[in-house]
This record gives structure tokens, C-alpha cells and sequence, in this order.
């Protein structure tokens, strides 16, 4: 893939690179976009490595798509290309709330906002568990806040996977809560809030809160 560096004319500027894809700022029919481009392992079979790379980029839209069928506000998916292993989707506006809740460690956020945020974060959780979808990496990092509207929009579904098992669940939320103390232990317990808008938006909370208990009284346990 070429990448260029003004970010003009559908040209790509890069933003972030991790172990399994690179993200960059783009174009799209004259629209701010982001790409993620999905990139070969030298070490597998070419063969095999691209069938595995377009099984995991199909699955990422279907599971970004259906986030937005469940009422989880997503980037808008542009396209899907499976010869690039690239997805283009909707550029939004506003920070992560990693940054958000970093900012009212040293400076200081309005308490309403705060609020309403996590009650977000509970609700989108809810909605995604209860549609038997389990994000896989939720961490402050991969929620982002639209500007000015305070909307909570979910991102980075390279992991996330259909499943009804209160255990899956259960995990979903404890890599949140260790995210939320490793990164956030400032803002005060932020996760107890974030429970009380997945208990309101989940109808099958008890089972999935029941399996996060069991987890954190048997720290043994290899949840990740």
C-alpha cells in the first residue's frame, strides 16, 4: 500500500501502527476517513495468511455493523477491501476518553460530564452483551467522545467476537476495570458507576456481574 504524506486526494498519512494493523488518516469521496489495514505475517504461508487476514477484516465489519444494529454508536464503515485488507470508515471528531478522564487527574472535567460518560460506557456495554457481542479490547483508548455532543462512540472491533456465555462477558468487563485502574485510578472508582449503567441497560447483568465476582475472588484465574 502507498503511503503519502500530506493525507490529501484519498493519500494515506499514517497514525498509529500495532501488532496487527496500521491506522491512517485518509479521504473518503471527499470525507475525513480513517483507514485500517490490516498487514501480512512474514512468518505464515502467503496463502494462508491471506485467508486468515480477510477472515478477521470481514469479521471486524460484520462485528463493528452489528454493534450499530444494537444502538452502539460506531464509526459509520465507508468499505471493505479485501484485496488491500483495508477498512475505511468514518473520521470522528473528539478525544478518547483516555484523555478525557487524564484531564480530570490534572485539570479537572465538569462532574456532569463525567457522569454522563460512564453511564455510557455502561450502556453501550449492556446493549453489545446482551446482542451477544463481546468487544475484546474495551479500554479507555478504544472509546472515543464525539465534540460537542458528549456521544460515546465505540471503535477497534479487531477482536470482538459473537458469544452468549456470561464468562465471555464477564472478562469483557474485568479487562475494562483493570484498564480503568491501571490508567485512571485518579478519577475515583469509575468502574462502580460504569456497573450501575450495565445493570439498567442489561437485562442478563446478574449472571455476567455473578461470573465477574467469581473472577476477582480467584485472581488465579488466566482471564486474559
Amino acid at each position: 500500500m502507498e503511503i503519502k504524506a500530506d493525507g490529501k486526494d484519498g493519500s494515506l498519512v499514517l497514525v498509529k501502527q500495532g501488532a496487527e494493523a496500521r491506522v491512517f488518516e485518509s479521504t473518503f469521496v471527499g470525507r475525513r476517513s480513517i483507514v485500517k489495514e490490516r498487514f501480512s505475517k512474514k512468518y505464515r504461508h502467503p496463502s494462508l495468511d491471506s485467508k486468515l487476514t480477510v477472515k478477521r477484516l470481514n469479521a471486524e465489519a460484520r462485528c463493528m455493523t452489528k454493534a450499530r444494529r444494537l444502538g452502539v454508536c460506531t464509526p459509520v464503515l465507508y468499505a471493505v477491501d479485501p484485496i488491500l485488507h483495508t477498512l475505511t470508515f468514518e473520521y470522528v471528531e473528539g478525544p478518547s476518553v483516555k484523555d478525557v478522564f487524564l484531564d480530570f487527574g490534572s485539570n479537572g472535567i465538569v462532574g456532569e460530564r463525567m457522569d454522563d460518560i460512564v453511564v455510557q460506557i455502561g450502556n453501550a456495554i449492556g446493549k453489545l452483551h446482551d446482542g451477544g457481542l463481546i468487544h475484546g479490547d474495551l479500554t479507555t483508548s478504544n472509546m472515543l467522545i464525539r465534540d460537542n455532543t458528549n456521544q460515546l462512540v465505540l471503535i477497534d472491533f479487531g477482536l470482538s467476537f459473537t458469544s452468549t456465555l456470561p464468562e465471555d462477558k464477564a472478562v469483557d468487563l474485568y479487562v475494562l476495570e483493570r484498564a480503568l485502574l491501571s490508567m485512571h485510578s485518579s478519577c475515583g472508582n469509575v468502574m462502580d458507576r460504569i456497573l450501575a449503567g450495565y445493570r439498567k441497560s442489561s437485562k442478563q447483568w446478574s449472571s455476567t456481574l455473578n461470573k465477574l465476582a467469581e473472577g476477582e475472588a480467584i485472581p488465579q484465574i488466566a482471564w486474559y
